[in-house]
């Protein structure tokens, strides 16, 4: 292999984020929790959707570093309730 090939290579390191992904009338919606900023993916379907925000939250990884990720509240658990309201 190419010695400028394998310096061009950055170490890759895997990272578990959760992701809530919501279905519209008009496509998906995926956006992972404890990151900094806003990352959010779409697509037709639920796959297309997780796809994109993970080569979203991927780019963003590579953009601010480890300075991206919440540290001080991370996401344990997340959970999906409904509650009514009376207004």
């Amino acid at each position: 292999m190419n010695q400028r090939k394998s310096k061009a290579r950055k170490k890759q390191i895997a990272s578990s984020h959760k992701i809530i992904v919501e279905k519209h009338p008009d496509g998906y919606v995926a956006y992972p929790l404890g990151l900094k900023g806003v990352v959010v993916g779409e697509g037709d379907t639920y796959e297309s959707a997780l796809a994109d925000v993970k080569s979203a939250i991927r780019f963003h990884m590579e953009t601010f570093g480890k300075n991206a990720i919440d540290t001080e509240s991370p996401v344990l658990e997340a959970f999906v309730a409904e509650a009514e309201v009376l207004a």
